[in-house]
């Protein structure tokens, strides 16, 4: 069974478009609605005010239906001053077909001054995995679909040391409960289920981390460099089911071209040495890196990814309307399947940009993107690196 792309259609992307439509309706719901738009997409007397909205997401995916979810996002500076950099909230809960849930929360918040940078986010959901195997040469079909009740909390509490330079805490806790294989082939008995962590686990992970970070604006980086590098000790003897140890180095350049052009670039890397369970393993794939495949087709103990991104906001003719055009490459590689260079496998795309908060400098992304298997949509407020 091959797996098509998901595709989400967000009412968000189209607000822009039926904002002058809705300036025509008369009556009271009208009227609240042209408001309500107003607010959001309109330019506010006070550019240091926080800015809110929540906004209705449509999804399909062969493996949950039909999803219907509500998304939400909070952005603000510190104490209204501008010279803080911007915090961001975000929240995301859903329900499908299926009856599978979940609720997301990621925030990025910034004190006073930037003294203190708050970087983590939290999942609950009841949501089917796609398993493809373990490495690179995994098969193209999928072995089995996973199900279970997914828990996440990676926070990371951070203090700057120097000037853009923080350091401090990491925390990582993922448990995997209540699995159950919904579809095992049959055919290939010795690759439909993973081998470490087959019915979930549960892992907590501590560490620490050092990042550069001398960027204003972690939604649309305009210019800068962000340099991360982690680790995270995953220990029985602190209450995980498993040992094992994951380094992460993130590496980001921003460079502006032109007033409205600017050349993002993106290395990065996630490496696992002792015995992690499947689900903690590098996943490739996803709305960020590596747009185009599914997160997790690939999966091994290491992953090593870059991308490229040329980003037009706005265009000169435009005050709202912006593009994109990206390529990437990236590769999983483990204990049996050493790093190659020839085993890169690549993805690329193009996308449009809509410039939601004004005051801000926030635009929502339509991109789509194409790999060898097949190819992939994502609608997001905010860049994807």
């Amino acid at each position: 069974m091959k797996v098509p792309c998901q595709v989400a259609f967000a009412v968000l992307f189209s607000l822009g478009a039926s904002w002058s439509a809705v300036a025509q309706q008369d009556g009271a719901s009208g009227n609240f609605v042209r408001r309500y738009l107003e607010r959001i997409l309109g330019e506010s007397g006070d550019p240091a005010a926080p800015k809110f909205i929540n906004y209705p997401t449509v999804a399909f995916a062969p493996e949950t239906s039909w999803e219907f979810g509500v998304s939400s996002l909070y952005v603000y500076s510190a104490n209204r001053d501008l010279s803080n950099r911007l915090s961001e909230l975000k929240a995301f809960t859903f329900y499908t077909l299926e009856n599978q849930y979940g609720i997301w929360l990621d925030h990025a918040v910034y004190s006073d001054q930037n003294e203190w940078f708050f970087y983590g986010r939290a999942r609950y959901q009841s949501f089917p995995l796609y398993y493809y195997g373990i490495g690179r040469d995994s098969p193209a079909e999928v072995q089995s679909v996973i199900d279970g009740e997914y828990t996440l909390f990676r926070e990371r509490l951070l203090r700057e040391t120097w000037p853009s330079l923080y350091c401090g805490l990491e925390l990582d806790f993922q448990a995997l409960s209540r699995v159950e294989y919904l579809n095992v082939k049959e055919a290939l008995p010795g690759a439909a289920m993973p081998s470490v962590g087959t019915m979930g686990s549960t892992n907590l992970g501590l560490g620490l981390g050092v990042l550069y970070d001398n960027i204003h604006n972690a939604m649309n980086p305009r210019e800068g460099l962000y340099s991360e590098w982690a680790f995270l000790n995953y220990s029985t003897s602190a209450g995980s089911d498993f040992d094992f140890t994951t380094y992460i180095v993130d590496n980001r350049i921003y460079h502006p071209l032109q007033e409205n052009t600017v050349l993002a670039v993106q290395l990065y890397g996630q490496f696992t040495s002792g015995n992690p369970p499947f689900n903690m393993l590098s996943l490739l794939g996803g709305e960020s890196l590596m747009r185009g495949y599914y997160l997790g087709r690939y999966r091994d103990k290491s992953l090593l990814a870059g991308q490229i991104e040329y980003r037009i906001l706005p265009f000169s003719f435009s005050k709202r309307f912006g593009a994109s055009a990206f390529i990437a490459a990236g590769q999983v590689y483990g204990d049996d399947r050493a790093f190659e260079w020839k085993q890169f496998l690549p993805t690329g795309g193009a996308g449009l940009r809509y410039l939601l908060f004004p005051d801000k400098d926030i635009y929502t992304r339509l991109d789509l993107a194409f790999t060898r298997e097949g190819n992939g949509v994502y609608i997001f407020i905010g860049e994807a690196f």
